[in-house]
């Protein structure tokens, strides 16, 4: 292999070589923001399919069926836009987070309400302790990418970079 050859091998990045590097640099919002409005879709749907299966015994299960739909535009808008990925997708996210947790406390006392209380057998066949937060999770996907950078911001660079300081000067 030339010289030359090994420089330009070194030189092409991949796609996925660019990925690590963002998320390592923090440059991960679009990403995120995209995966918040894909996971909160496919969280819906599950969501809705148990609680249909438990004929919507309980008013409140309605709740996040209608909830975490508004990650989907609000993920998709911070894709492309940085008002909206600062603005309107922490909002839901945290409408979304605040819904999950609160499922996970629904779904103990479920479980606890159940005859015999919190035994294995009511653990087993009861509500789903931790599927709330799956939603959560998505939510804190949203609150995460709020405060990453976006992918297709340029670097900062430092003041100092470049410059030198002559002795007895003070930064």
């Amino acid at each position: 292999m030339t010289v030359a050859r090994a420089r330009a091998a070194t030189r092409t990045t991949t796609w996925l070589d660019r990925a690590v590097k963002d998320v390592r640099t923090g440059r991960f919002e679009q990403t995120l923001a995209g995966l918040t409005a894909a996971g909160a879709g496919i969280t819906t749907a599950e969501i809705y399919l148990a609680h249909d299966g438990a004929s919507f015994g309980n008013k409140l299960m309605w709740w996040p069926v209608a909830i975490l739909p508004a990650a989907v535009p609000a993920g998709v808008a911070g894709v492309f836009s940085k008002r909206a990925a600062h603005t309107v997708l922490p909002v839901a996210s945290a409408l979304i987070v605040a819904n999950g947790l609160q499922g996970t406390w629904l779904h103990w006392r479920g479980v606890a309400q159940r005859p015999g209380g919190v035994t294995r057998y009511n653990l087993e066949a009861g509500p789903p302790l931790f599927a709330p937060l799956l939603a959560t999770v998505v939510g804190g996907m949203g609150l995460l990418a709020a405060v990453l950078r976006r992918e297709d911001q340029a670097p900062r660079r430092s003041r100092a970079v470049g410059r030198s300081l002559r002795p007895g000067r003070r930064r």
